[in-house]
């Protein structure tokens, strides 16, 4: 860059400070030069004199003198080893897509996939989204996560404002979030409210959560409903959930709480040594994140999506008879 140029400020930078702005528009500037600059006053906001953590407001112009580094951060076509893996990476995410605009990407993950990396976890989505960063260099951040062995719908942020958009919408649970999952028996009544508390605890198999007492040192509240869309005689069922709070586990410690554990849940569903699996039925985990209604960062609508089921579940339903049209019933 050899000429001033005047960069606005975009609604989604309100709040960042003026060199993390430097290193997402302009990552060959180091901070030195940076300093530099600011003192002898060639970089400046709306006219005036500003330092490294100056917060930044939408619409705000900042003079971004001849700096003689490009700005962005254009991707090397050399293909390294990591180069190679985040063209994989970047593939699978386009596989995953059903929606996207400027500020949101919704993914149907699929089952065993991590959301995050944790203990002996080395390929997650949020590792994969490095393969996305956008012209900037900005990484798409999450907003929520699903457990790895659930699949379905994950909302991801394009943009730093979108996130802060996303994050308050799941905090103050202004989203609409549906699940289905497969159970064992028939619940009673076909519609229903599960309200406990949920604690987390250490065991043998890794951590799980259980019921807890109310007032009970680290206990939560947790709240979910449910209802029968479908059923095989008494034996097993399809139902939806939907779950009020966001805890870990919920809906399958809440499924297994009243009677009915969700097939294929290794940490919840002990059956009896008499209960054999269904034939024809995947040993997997039977529940799926089916749809979801946020309020898209924007303001004035919302984002509503549906993800498809995973082959597994696909199976059984086709396996059970089960009319996906029957959810609207």
């Amino acid at each position: 860059m050899s000429v001033v140029e005047q960069i606005r400020v975009e609604a989604d930078e309100t709040g960042l400070r003026l060199d993390r702005w430097f290193k997402i528009h302009y990552p060959g500037l180091g901070f030195g030069h940076l300093q530099k600059l600011l003192r002898s006053g060639q970089v400046r906001i709306d006219g005036g004199r500003a330092k490294t953590d100056t917060r930044l407001e939408a619409g705000q112009m900042i003079r971004v003198p001849p700096m003689g580094v490009d700005a962005g951060r254009p991707r090397t076509a050399v293909l390294t080893p990591n180069t190679m893996r985040d063209k994989h990476d970047g593939d699978v995410l386009g596989q995953m897509l059903i929606y996207e605009d400027e500020k949101v990407y919704v993914f149907n993950k699929p089952a065993g996939l991590a959301v995050q990396g944790g203990s002996g976890v080395n390929r997650h989505v949020d590792g994969m989204l490095e393969a996305w960063r956008n012209k900037r260099g900005e990484k798409p951040r999450l907003v929520h996560r699903i457990d790895r062995d659930t699949s379905g719908i994950l909302v991801v942020a394009r943009t730093r404002g979108a996130a802060v958009s996303l994050t308050k919408a799941f905090r103050e649970r202004d989203t609409k979030k549906l699940y289905w999952a497969l159970v064992k028996g028939v619940p009673t009544p076909h519609d229903g409210r599960i309200s406990t508390y949920l604690v987390k605890e250490q065991t043998r198999d890794g951590d799980r959560m259980r019921i807890a007492k109310h007032g009970e040192e680290g206990a939560d509240h947790a709240l979910s409903h449910y209802r029968v869309v479908d059923q095989v005689a008494q034996a097993f069922a399809w139902i939806e959930m939907e779950p009020y709070t966001g805890r870990t586990h919920q809906l399958r410690v809440h499924a297994a709480h009243i009677g009915h554990p969700i097939l294929g849940d290794p940490k919840y569903f002990e059956h009896d040594t008499n209960w054999e699996f269904p034939g024809g039925v995947q040993q997997r985990l039977h529940l799926h994140a089916r749809r979801i209604i946020i309020p898209h960062p924007d303001g004035g609508r919302r984002i509503d999506q549906i993800a498809p089921l995973p082959p597994h579940m696909v199976q059984t339903w086709n396996l059970f008879g089960f009319d996906e049209a029957a959810e609207n019933d």
